[in-house]
């Protein structure tokens, strides 16, 4: 059964990936299954320098998925480079770097960076970040802000960019159309939303940054319905995220117009769920005699 799927001009071999932020760099799920099995993976987010995150505590459980302020820890574009990609290289793993920064130049200067580098399907951009030449505003509900990063990424990068959309954009169809109009390949949707959980016996917040980005079960309505939007305005793939835990889960995304979607709360609570989803999704296909491209938007509108 042929599984693969397009993303603009790539190929890949299936479309379960990993959503970053949720699988490390994937060198830490070798005692589990081989992840050169999956689509891709998206990397946990990339900055120019090292990051240390935010102060404990940064996950709290709710009642259908977790909030989480991690604070985008990682190791740097740099340790990245030369500890992590070269063995991701090696074993056959679809790399999709995701980058984030908080000024239009340095994400230009990260898509540089990895540029020099060999074994990188795409790049991913973070516009969830505040942007600090406009007034910290969030880059992913600007129109102007976003396609100043795509353009910018677009101009030094030759690998395809993925846009991965903030789900608190007005416009969210604006931005995704500011985004492909400024050469964008894919778009990813949708980040985390925003949420607050309080300890009514101390009234203090749950999580030590106060607010934390929402994830899991809880988001997957609002998740199908934007890649709904998105992909019946929009002439670029869509990439679903948000509630993805099991091959249903694959499935439903794919009938609302997504090409690929990635996994991501469900890799911590079980770090085999991409590969499940994986393995559902095939039974699923043969089974029905359908390929994951016949499903791409074939929701029954009537």
């Amino acid at each position: 059964m042929d599984l693969s799927v397009a993303i603009g001009e790539l190929t890949l071999k299936n479309p379960i990936l990993t959503a970053s932020g949720t699988f490390g760099y994937g060198l830490e799920y070798d005692d589990h299954f081989d992840v050169a099995e999956l689509g891709g993976i998206c990397t946990k987010g990339l900055s120019l320098l090292p990051r240390h995150g935010n102060p404990p505590a940064r996950i709290w459980e709710t009642a259908a998925g977790m909030l989480n302020a991690i604070g985008l820890a990682n190791v740097g574009v740099e340790a990245f480079c030369t500890d992590k990609l070269p063995i991701l290289r090696e074993r056959g793993v679809t790399v999709v770097p995701n980058i984030f920064a908080t000024s239009v130049e340095d994400f230009r200067k990260l898509a540089e960076r990895l540029e020099t580098e060999q074994g990188i399907a795409a790049l991913e951009l973070n516009v969830s970040c505040p942007n600090v030449d406009h007034g910290g505003l969030q880059f992913g509900v600007d129109p102007e802000a976003c396609a100043a990063v795509t353009k910018a990424v677009c101009e030094v990068s030759s690998r395809p960019v993925w846009v991965k959309m903030s789900p608190e954009a007005g416009d969210l169809v604006g931005v995704g159309q500011a985004c492909q109009e400024a050469g964008a390949q894919a778009l990813t949707a949708i980040n985390t939303i925003r949420g607050l959980a309080i300890d009514i016996r101390t009234r203090r917040a749950r999580i030590a940054n106060r607010t934390g980005g929402l994830s899991g079960p809880a988001l997957k309505p609002i998740a199908v319905r934007m890649v709904w939007e998105l992909s019946r305005a929009l002439d670029i793939p869509i990439i679903g995220i948000g509630g993805v835990a099991t091959w249903q889960d694959v499935v439903e995304h794919l009938l609302a117009g997504a090409s690929a979607v990635q996994v991501g709360t469900a890799s911590f609570a079980d770090p085999l769920a991409a590969k499940k989803a994986l393995d559902g999704l095939q039974v699923y296909c043969e089974e029905h005699d359908v390929t994951p491209r016949q499903l791409v938007g074939a929701i029954d509108e009537g």
